[in-house]
């Protein structure tokens, strides 16, 4: 009874991944909304940098910020109390973590995960760079898209939702 559930649920998650990929592709070819690339943009402000980026089309927050010098996508989620990474956008920065490494227990939406605690030397959105934010690796499989959560937005000099723009200050 459980592998008709399991296969479906993995079917689902694939083509929601899919849709919103290509979605966005679809958005840009025919301009109703911005390549993820050129969403982003930075503007000098008197108090720092100030990087605005678009929402696409689910009205959810992208961007690629580079973890200690690699790029990764995440989510921008203000509801996200940690940097959340998945085990394979971890291995991709160059952070290492094994199996005993996931000890620190965290409420999900899908229930309660052991995650691996972390510290990222650098966080850089645009011209934003943050040194020293803490941050979770979740293991394999427990995490889709990884999230820039509030250790990390909580230090920049502020931010903003309006128009369906977020606004990142340095």
């Amino acid at each position: 009874m459980t592998r008709p559930i399991v296969w479906a649920s993995g079917i689902l998650i694939s083509a929601v991944l899919s849709a919103t990929s290509a979605s966005e592709q679809v958005a840009a070819l025919f301009g109703l909304g911005a390549p993820r690339e050129k969403a982003l943009s930075a503007a000098g402000a008197e108090n720092g940098s100030r990087i605005v980026v678009s929402a696409d089309l689910r009205g959810h927050f992208v961007v690629h910020p580079t973890l200690d010098g690699k790029r990764v996508r995440m989510l921008v989620d203000t509801g996200a109390s940690f940097v959340a990474l998945s085990h394979e956008d971890a291995r991709l920065a160059g952070i290492s973590v094994s199996a005993r490494d996931y000890t620190r227990p965290i409420s999900t939406a899908n229930g309660i995960v052991a995650a691996a605690s972390v510290r990222l030397a650098e966080v850089k959105v645009g011209d934003i760079a943050v040194r020293g934010v803490e941050a979770l690796v979740l293991p394999p499989g427990k995490l889709g898209t990884s999230l820039l959560g509030m250790s990390f937005l909580k230090r920049l000099g502020g931010f903003e939702i309006a128009q369906g723009r977020l606004i990142l200050k340095g």
